[in-house]
This record gives structure tokens, C-alpha cells and sequence, in this order.
């Protein structure tokens, strides 16, 4: 037998309970600080570094869903809005109840492409959202999506591709080509800015080759220490420039963006002053100038605007600039239209999220006064913005997209010369009721679908029963509407072998417009309609291919009317013994009646009936044109679920 005598000191017996407790005490300690640092740092605009805080918090905090939702903000907040999507969800299924969060919600989807799901929850915010300013931008937003299938659709024949040696894990972006360097605007290097943890920004000058970029250097005397400069243009040949600059954080009481203005004397560049045009109480950015150097256009969120920020103009007369004048609603909305830019003919193209677009900011030409989006592959679900054209046909531009390097990327694109053609039906939809005159519908319901018969658009027609398809180039599709009481309507368009050829094209871009009518016809019981076309072989019920051609119309009537039923009937002349007559009409019938199951109808929708000789049209018929009205096939509707 052995003993032991444990001689260590003995630890003192330690209650488990206290641990756990003073652990979470004291976790919650840190949740609290962290989260009290997160908004500090979000009220001084620190965004970045507020959501580094909030993070910090989100495992052992109590409220998950309201601290997801500052993080979504502070994402949005500095324009990263397609970060926030998740952020928002979770904010969302944590029964967090700003009814806000649903609206930018549907933005975040929105950039990030995830185009029906954006708009069920911008419809959804309609329905129950009380910020009357929200919901007439949702509302806009919902508008818009009637015209993303056209957008996408669109090809202005754009070929992008990214600059080798130009983007960085930084933001660049705002490009111009002076003198054979692209100078752009850039966050690399230098201090953090709080805002969105990127560096201030800074002008960059980089030489340009046929494919790529050469050295990179800092646009010497204009860029200053934890002050943002951007959006460079220039005029009188590169020796006047306007520039935006500010957002230091200095000066309380006013929106801290504004233009200056500088030019290149003696080789340096002097030192920059305030433009006259600016306003103390407003956010002036992205200025631009015509090519003879005598508008400036620019950004404003300046009282009096359309919405957030609008596109001014301003007359350089004398060496001042006139008093600013908007653009008007026709090219400026409630959301924000910036970035502004005026190409080598004249023609002004901005970013927008207030116009109809794949993402938060889409690209614009303005012609005719109208916005016209420049489509896929330029636009995004992503930012594009900052267009540069250096010529007609090629240019630079910028972009947050998928893919990218960094923030904002640079893309340099080309465009092709050869005319383009975009397709649209222009249709009418009428009625016809029985023993009335045909009249138009309006605002009834008419849907495009493709050759296998899956929706690709829907729209509403207008007042006069008008309206209107993008169609793509040699396509085949069917305009469909339906109206309780009236057959399901359908007609066929195509394009195919209706593009013109080039020479034939008067313009760069061209429209080539088809016109359809749909006619919805009154259901009325027992009202026979005659099937055109169905022939049979002398003394047979065979169905012939040129039968089987018109029965598969009768088939589509029935699959586009779901719920009615039928009798189809098969007639003969009076040529024949009663008897023979009737039998063979009644084989005849149910010949068509099980082709016509073939092709997937159920049988107790259509009932086959053979009439033989006893129904004439044409009674004591004498020719065989009379004879032939007297023998044909016919459907009636017999019953109406």
C-alpha cells in the first residue's frame, strides 16, 4: 500500500459565476467605448474610422441591427454606398426599425446590380416611408427601372479598357490630357483624410504612350498639405487652369468646396484664387470648359437647385464670370447630377443617379437638351463618372466598377465609326367588343417576350393606347396583353433581315422604328370562329402539316387563355350521304382534338363535335369556292372558369 501527501499550496476555490459576469462586464465596457468613439468620430465626418470603432463593437454588442445601420451610413456617407449592402440587410433582419434604412437599401442594391431586388425594397419604402423627400426619390428611382431593359440594350459601340501603370489601390479619377500627359486626380500617397480612409487628394500629371502611361509626377504648384485639389481643366492652351479644392475641415459654417483659379506664368503657375462664382453656403466642384474656353460649367448644391447637386453654366466675359445659371430640370433632377464635361464638339456629358441608369452614377450626353445615357459597356452598376473625350472617337474616363484597382479607377475607351442602328416597336392596343366599333386601350398592361416565350420587358400603355419596345438586331419577339372578358392578344415582330446596310445610314447612331396593332376580342359563349386553313386529304381525318401549322394557333389561344373551355367542331359540303358525312366530320374533330392535347392542353378543356353537312354557311352552295366555306373547322368558347 502506498500514501501520497500533497505538500503544494492549495489554489483558493474560485467562483465561476464572477468570472463569466466580471468577463461580460467588462466586454460590455469595451462595446460601449468603442461604440462611443465610433460616434464621435462619425459626427466629425471621420467616417473611415467610425466604422473601424463600430466593427470593433458589432461581436458583443446588444443592438446589432442599429450599429449595422451606422456602419451601412458611414459607408454611404462617403460615397461607398455599394459597401453598405450588407450592412443594411443586417441592420434590416436585426428588426432595426429606421424606415430610412429600406430606402438606401435599395440603393445599395441598386449599385451593386442587383436590379429586382432594388426595386422591391424602393417599392416597399413608397408604400410605408414617411420622408416625404425619400419617397419622391424612390419614386423616381421606381419610374427609372422602366427603363432599364432599353439601357442595357443599348450599344454605342465603346470598347474600355483599363490603363497599364495609371490605377493604384487609391482612387484616381477626373482625367484631362494637356499637352500629352493625362492629369488626374488622385488619393496616393500623403496623409489619411479621415473621411473614407483614403489619402487627401492630390493632381497628378503622368506622360502618355500609345498603350499605357509613362512617369507619374505631382502637379507642381497647385497641390497643397491635408487639403483636397481635383477636377483640373484648363483653357488658353493649357495656361489657364480652374480647379477644385478644400474639405480641409477648417472653416465652420459653410461647405468647404470651391473653385479657383490659376494660370502658368513664367513657368510655375500662380497662386490660386477663389472664382467669383462660388457660394459660401454650397459645395461648387467638377468645373468644365467649352472648347472656345468661354462657358464654364461646374456642380453645385447651391440653394435654388433642382435637388442635391445640379449642373450650372457661366459666361467668361472681361476676365469674370457671369452670375450662374442652372440648367434646368430637363438635365438636372432631385438626385445629383456632377462631373461635368464638355467635348471636342460641344457636347456636354455629366454623371447622374437622378436619370434613368444601370447604378448609382451613369454617364450622360446632353443632346437636344435631354440627358441620353451613354449604356453598356461605359456605364456600370457601379460609379462612372468624370468622361474625358480627347478626340470624337476616344477618350478617358472614370470608374469604381468590379475589377478595378483600387476606389476609382481610370479607363481609357475608343469608339467605333461604324453607324449603329437601335430597333424599337411603336404599337397600338385596341379592343373589339361584339357589335361595337374598335377602340383603343389605354393604360392596360403589354408585355414583350422572346422567341421561347420568357418575359424580357413590360410597360403600360399611355392614353391613346400607344406603346413602345427596344428590340435588339435579329430578334424575333411577341407583344402580348391580356384584359379580363377578351381573348389574350399576341402578335409577332422580328428584325431579322430589317437592319439597313451602312451606306443607308445617314447618322452615327440611327433608330429604326417598327409599328404593331394588338386587338383584344370580346369571349362571347357559344360564338363560333372559324379556323383558317384547315384542309384534310380527300375521304381522311389525317391531320396535314399545313393543318397542323393552324391548329397550333388555336393551341397558343388556349395556353393564353388558361381559363376557358371549347368545343371544336369539323363541318362538311353536302356533297355525300348524311351519314358518311357525319362520321367522317366527327373523325375529323378528333383528329384535330388529340393533336391538339399533344401539345400539352388537358382533354377536359375541348370537346371534338363533327356536325357533318347540317350547318351550312353557304346553303344549296353551287360552286366550289361554296363548297369549301361549307367544309371547315371551327371553335367556340363553351365555358369560362
Amino acid at each position: 500500500m502506498y500514501y501520497t501527501t500533497d505538500t503544494r499550496p492549495r489554489a483558493p476555490k474560485i467562483n465561476f459565476m464572477v468570472v463569466m459576469l466580471l468577463a461580460l462586464l467588462l466586454s460590455a465596457c469595451g462595446t460601449g467605448r468603442y461604440i462611443s468613439k465610433g460616434d464621435k468620430r462619425f459626427g466629425q465626418e471621420q467616417y473611415q474610422r467610425a466604422i473601424e470603432f463600430y466593427k470593433q463593437a458589432l461581436p458583443n454588442a446588444d443592438n446589432k441591427g442599429e450599429l449595422n445601420y451606422k456602419i451601412a451610413e458611414a459607408y454611404r456617407l462617403s460615397n461607398r454606398i455599394s459597401e453598405a449592402e450588407p450592412f443594411y440587410q443586417a441592420a434590416i433582419s436585426g428588426n432595426f426599425r429606421k424606415e430610412d434604412a429600406y430606402y438606401y437599401y435599395g440603393l445599395a442594391l441598386k449599385a451593386n446590380g442587383k436590379y429586382e431586388q432594388s426595386l422591391k425594397e424602393l417599392q416597399d419604402y413608397i408604400r410605408v416611408g414617411s420622408n416625404n423627400r425619400l419617397k419622391a426619390l424612390a419614386q423616381q428611382e421606381v419610374e427609372n427601372y422602366s427603363n432599364l431593359t432599353e439601357i442595357l440594350r443599348k450599344n454605342e459601340n465603346f470598347e474600355v479598357r483599363p490603363i497599364p501603370g495609371l490605377n493604384t489601390d487609391a482612387s484616381e479619377f477626373a482625367p484631362f490630357v494637356l499637352n500629352n500627359e493625362l492629369v488626374f486626380s488622385s488619393t496616393r500617397g500623403g496623409k489619411e483624410y479621415m473621411g473614407n480612409g483614403e489619402g487627401f487628394l492630390n493632381l497628378y500629371a503622368a506622360a502618355l504612350t500609345d498603350t499605357a502611361v509613362g512617369a507619374i509626377r505631382p502637379f507642381e504648384g497647385v497641390n497643397q498639405e491635408e487639403i483636397h485639389e481635383a477636377f483640373a481643366t484648363f483653357i488658353d492652351e493649357g495656361r489657364t487652369m480652374v480647379f477644385a479644392r478644400g474639405n480641409e475641415g477648417s472653416r465652420k459654417g459653410r461647405q468647404n468646396v470651391d473653385l479657383f483659379w490659376s494660370t502658368f506664368r513664367s513657368g510655375a503657375w500662380t497662386e490660386a484664387k477663389l472664382l467669383n462664382i462660388n457660394s459660401p453656403q454650397a459645395w461648387d466642384s467638377s468645373p468644365a470648359f467649352s472648347p472656345d474656353g468661354k462657358t464654364l460649367y461646374f456642380s453645385s448644391n447651391r440653394r435654388g437647385g433642382q435637388g442635391g447637386h445640379d449642373i450650372y453654366k457661366s459666361t467668361l466675359e472681361n476676365g469674370r464670370f457671369s452670375t450662374p445659371v442652372n440648367l434646368g430640370p430637363e438635365i438636372n433632377t432631385k438626385g445629383n447630377e456632377s462631373f461635368v464635361s464638355v467635348g471636342p464638339d460641344g457636347t456636354v456629358y455629366i454623371a447622374s443617379d437622378g436619370h434613368p441608369g444601370l447604378g448609382n452614377l451613369d454617364l450622360f450626353r446632353i443632346e437636344d437638351g435631354k440627358p441620353i445615357n451613354l449604356g453598356k459597356p461605359v456605364n456600370s452598376p457601379g460609379d462612372d463618372f468624370g468622361i474625358y473625350f480627347q478626340d470624337e472617337y476616344t477618350g478617358y474616363f472614370s470608374s469604381n466598377r468590379e475589377g478595378g484597382q483600387g476606389g476609382d479607377d481610370i479607363y481609357a475607351f475608343s469608339r467605333s465609326k461604324r453607324k449603329t442602328v437601335n430597333f424599337f416597336v411603336d404599337g397600338t392596343l385596341y379592343q373589339r367588343r361584339e357589335g361595337a366599333k374598335q377602340t383603343t386601350v389605354s393604360n392596360n398592361v403589354v408585355v414583350l417576350q422572346n422567341e421561347q416565350g420568357q418575359k424580357v420587358d413590360e410597360t403600360t400603355t399611355d392614353a391613346n393606347g400607344n406603346f413602345t419596345f427596344p428590340l435588339d438586331s435579329a430578334s424575333t419577339y411577341s407583344l402580348v396583353s391580356e384584359k379580363q372578358g377578351f381573348f389574350t392578344a399576341r402578335q409577332r415582330v422580328t428584325t431579322v433581315g430589317k437592319m439597313p446596310s451602312q451606306d443607308q445610314l445617314p447618322e452615327q447612331e440611327n433608330e429604326v422604328r417598327l409599328t404593331a396593332e394588338l386587338v383584344l376580342n370580346q369571349i362571347v359563349k357559344e360564338r363560333a370562329i372559324v379556323l383558317e386553313n384547315i384542309f384534310y386529304d380527300y375521304d381522311k381525318a389525317d391531320i396535314r402539316p399545313d393543318a397542323a401549322e393552324e391548329l397550333d394557333k388555336l393551341v397558343q389561344i388556349l395556353v393564353d387563355n388558361p381559363r376557358i373551355s371549347i368545343e371544336l367542331s369539323s363541318h362538311t359540303d353536302a356533297r355525300g350521304s348524311d351519314a358518311y358525312n357525319q362520321d367522317l366530320s366527327q373523325r375529323r374533330a378528333e383528329s384535330a382534338v388529340e393533336y391538339i392535347i399533344s401539345k400539352g392542353i388537358d382533354r377536359s378543356r375541348i370537346t371534338a363535335r363533327g356536325y357533318g353537312e347540317s350547318r351550312p354557311v353557304v346553303r344549296n352552295a353551287q360552286t366550289e369556292a361554296q363548297h369549301q366555306r361549307n367544309r371547315r373547322t371551327e371553335f367556340k368558347v363553351v365555358r369560362v372558369d
